[in-house]
């Protein structure tokens, strides 16, 4: 005997329902199957809002009618030359219209008659299903199951008498002689024949009680998805199916919002250890889910994620609870006189205050009665009046093994907080089979992406990058990314997406992430970008491990690191500013990176693609401590001079350089001196010294005039008004055959930049191209320093190394 459930969305379509059927001929060749059906796919929705309708004394009909017009069309479709099934299912439809009419006459829904009203549903189904398995040819015959489920009278919700109801069914199906049996879920009756129901979702119960009261191997429920999943895959896009689960946890993840199964299923079926197995009415060949008795230890003791939306936590506190026997009690004792249902407790070892979740809808009514129940204490100020939070959803961490498994609460709290995800309320039982956390609202996305990818993506990272600025550098970051995506999977285990673009004049976002192969044309299209809509759109979209990448030299971009960082977005960055802004702001900067779990990364606010601070704050962590630093730290200033020679035009090759993208849009900032500057500042700070920028000396190489230009073609106007100040200090340096480089220096705490002549020998003296140096003197390196060396500017090289940040914030 096989007893087989389809739920709603299985039956929800003709097409669906020649499946069902299709599943059952291959089944029923050589075994009896008992069939249970819901009702129709929105047949049960539409059935309760008739009622309200009726008992509210609006128009019902509406509803009535895409009722009654369903159920003819699937009779028609399924069976065509039947009058007698038409004939029927108008009978049912015309009992149903005069039930409705007299809910309207009466002004009046109650349980009772909730239960009489929503058990056409799957009379009416049950019917249609029977009659069409029977005109395709096979031996299937209708039973009402209200003949076969004994219940006692607490409508909406039924309690089974198993006694009674084992009785009738194993009578019934011993004197059956169809093949097939079809049953309506969800319906039952009591001793005395009233209409009563088993719950919302009560199909699958149905068929767990036929299932246990007949002893059978297995009980199958279709559905519209291949199984139980690690998370709700509409919500977790790497949720997969669970190919085996206990009992007890499936019943923690049905409890705890996972819809593909009642949770009340599971205790008939348990009891005599039947297994059931959760599988795909589209996809029959799918294995879907075994729930069974699992014995044996899991690779992975987490079995699935789990949430429960539209929470609302109940806070009883005051002083006047510490020590006196009975409050938990009566608190209880007053939800439970309101039928009101509690999700989750916690109390604090103090007794100084009870947490309660429960469902948003029963808050009120909660708040009403509990205050009522202590009116005195509260009176008195032993109590306080009970407090509401709204908003709210319970995630649940779900597996029998997770007690023999160490530091799983840990892991799953870190990887909450590392995400900004705030949590408001904890329960864990000594059994550990659930650990349940109370989250915003807000948060459930992001939450169960994080854990799902802790725990069950083989440690696959996503990053999901916002970028600001797509010039030059950004456009070749984005090539970059383009190129390594499947090397960054396949290799690193990192997933990395472009959710977010922005520059100067628009925005665009977009949650399923951007193509970028045609990323230009999007942001076109975009809308109009500010620097505090760019951060909405980021706070909305609330994504873990969320980037927000500046590659511009703006101020006022700078000026937004700290409201990315207090959000927990990590911030990777090209644009000085920030790094070499007043001590006080960079170092609250650098600690709202740490109280906010959010990297802040500036590796090429130096030398570009070159690992020089990554170097330097390796060297200090070890243990190692800087005396002095000599640097070329300048592409742009070293192509400049590597280029310029006696007789040559230094206008001209100041011009050839920005056009090869080295300098900045306004090469003042480069041969000011003020770049180079705040490169020697940057690295000052990161060896341990608390300066600032007017604390560097800077003796200029450029003319006054040069440095009082009013904007950029007016500089480059100067260069050549100035030409000769310039031949001079190149022929200088020739004259001594000397090269002329612009040299940063910190030594014994104090830093300075100007340009120098070097002599033949020295480690400055061949630097070619656009190349940057440094040398660091420090402990372990005092006569022979550590030397880092390679091209300092370019786009090319620039997106690299923002590119390896960005990866480094995947080990945070």
């Amino acid at each position: 005997m096989r007893v087989l459930k389809f739920g709603g969305t299985s039956v929800g379509s003709v097409a669906n329902i020649n499946q069902v059927i299709n599943i059952v001929k291959n089944g029923a060749q050589d075994q009896h199957i008992a069939i249970v059906v819901s009702a129709l796919g929105g047949i049960t929705d539409l059935l309760m809002q008739a009622g309200t309708d009726a008992s509210n004394k609006d128009d019902y009909n509406t509803a009535f009618k895409d009722i009654e017009a369903k159920h003819i069309e699937f009779t028609r479709t399924l069976i065509p030359d039947s009058d007698e099934a038409l004939d029927e299912i108008k009978n049912l439809l015309k009992s149903l219209e005069s039930l409705l009419q007299g809910i309207y006459l009466i002004n009046e829904l109650s349980p009772k008659t909730v239960d009489k009203l929503l058990a056409y549903g799957e009379i009416l189904s049950s019917s249609i299903i029977a009659r069409a398995m029977y005109a395709q040819g096979l031996d299937a015959v209708r039973k009402d199951s209200r003949d076969l489920i004994t219940t006692n009278d607490k409508h909406t919700k039924a309690g089974v008498n198993y006694k009674v109801t084992n009785s009738q069914i194993e009578y019934y199906f011993t004197k059956a002689k169809q093949k097939i049996t079809v049953l309506p879920g969800f319906i039952a009756s009591t001793a005395n024949g009233d209409t009563t129901t088993l719950g919302r979702g009560g199909s699958d119960f149905t068929a767990a009680i036929v299932a246990a009261a007949l002893d059978v191997d297995q009980v199958e429920i279709y559905t519209d998805v291949s199984g139980m999943y690690t998370a709700n895959p509409k919500m977790v896009k790497q949720a997969k199916p669970i190919e085996s689960i206990s009992y007890h946890e499936a019943m923690e993840l049905s409890h705890f919002g996972a819809k593909v199964l009642y949770p009340p299923t599971i205790v008939p079926v348990m009891s005599k250890n039947i297994p059931i197995r959760i599988k795909n009415t589209l996809q029959p060949e799918e294995p879907g889910t075994l729930i069974h008795n699992q014995n044996g230890q899991s690779t992975n003791p987490i079995k699935g994620l789990s949430n429960i939306s539209n929470v609302a936590l109940l806070t009883l506190e005051g002083g006047g609870m510490v020590g006196i026997p009975g409050i938990s009690k009566r608190l209880f004792e007053t939800l439970s006189n309101q039928g009101i249902n509690i999700i989750l407790i916690t109390q604090a070892s103090s007794e100084h205050s009870i947490c309660l979740g429960v469902m948003e809808d029963d808050a009120g009514k909660a708040k009403n009665a509990i205050d009522e129940e202590f009116e005195y204490e509260i009176s008195l100020n032993k109590i306080d009046p009970l407090t509401i939070e709204i908003g709210l959803s319970i995630i649940a961490l779900v597996g029998d093994q997770m007690k023999s498994h160490q530091g799983i609460s840990g892991k799953m709290f870190s990887t909450l907080g590392k995400n900004n995800v705030n949590i408001r309320a904890i329960a864990q039982g000594a059994s550990e089979k659930n650990i349940s956390a109370v989250i915003a609202q807000k948060d459930v996305k992001k939450a169960l992406n994080s854990l799902h990818e802790r725990f069950f993506e083989a440690q696959r990272k996503q990053l999901n990058l916002f970028i600001t600025g797509v010039g030059n550098v950004g456009e070749k970051l984005l090539n970059q990314i383009q190129q390594q995506q499947e090397y960054l999977k396949k290799q690193l285990n990192i997933n990395m997406r472009v959710l977010g673009l922005s520059n100067s004049r628009k925005m665009l976002v977009d949650e399923s992430g951007i193509d970028l192969q045609n990323w230009s044309a999007l942001l076109d299209a975009g809308e109009p970008a500010t620097l505090d809509g760019f951060l909405d759109h980021v706070v909305e979209l609330n994504q873990r491990n969320s980037i927000f990448v500046d590659i511009t030299a703006n101020a006022d971009v700078a000026d937004m690191y700290g409201k990315y960082l207090k959000q927990s977005v990590a911030v990777v960055a090209c644009n000085k500013i920030a790094a070499a802004s007043d001590f006080k702001n960079y170092s609250e900067l650098k600690r709202l990176s740490k109280a906010y779990n959010a990297p802040l990364l500036f590796e090429t606010n130096v030398g570009a693609g070159l690992p020089i601070i990554d170097t330097l704050n390796n060297l200090i962590a070890s243990g190692d401590r800087v005396n002095r630093i000599q640097a070329v730290l300048s592409g742009s200033l070293n192509f400049v001079f590597n280029n310029f020679k006696s007789g040559d035009s230094f206008h001209d090759v100041v011009q050839a350089a920005k056009a090869e993208g080295f300098t900045e849009p306004d090469p003042r900032i480069d041969l000011s001196g003020v770049d180079v500057a705040r490169k020697i500042l940057i690295l000052a700070r990161e060896s341990g010294l608390k300066i600032n920028l007017e604390d560097i000396e800077n003796e200029p190489f450029l003319t006054e005039n040069n440095l009082n230009s009013s904007d950029v073609p007016h500089f480059f106007e100067t260069l050549k008004e100035d030409a000769a100040h310039f031949e001079k200090l190149v022929a200088q340096a020739e004259a001594k055959n000397c090269r002329l480089k612009y040299v940063a220096q910190l030594d014994n705490g104090k830093a300075s930049v100007g340009l120098q002549e070097i002599p033949e020998g020295h480690p400055f003296y061949n630097l070619e191209g656009s190349d940057n140096i440094v040398l660091f003197f420090t402990d372990r390196y005092p006569t022979q320093p550590m030397q880092i060396k390679g091209a300092g500017a370019g786009g090319d090289v620039t997106a690299s190394g923002l590119f390896a940040d960005i990866i480094r914030t995947a080990t945070f």
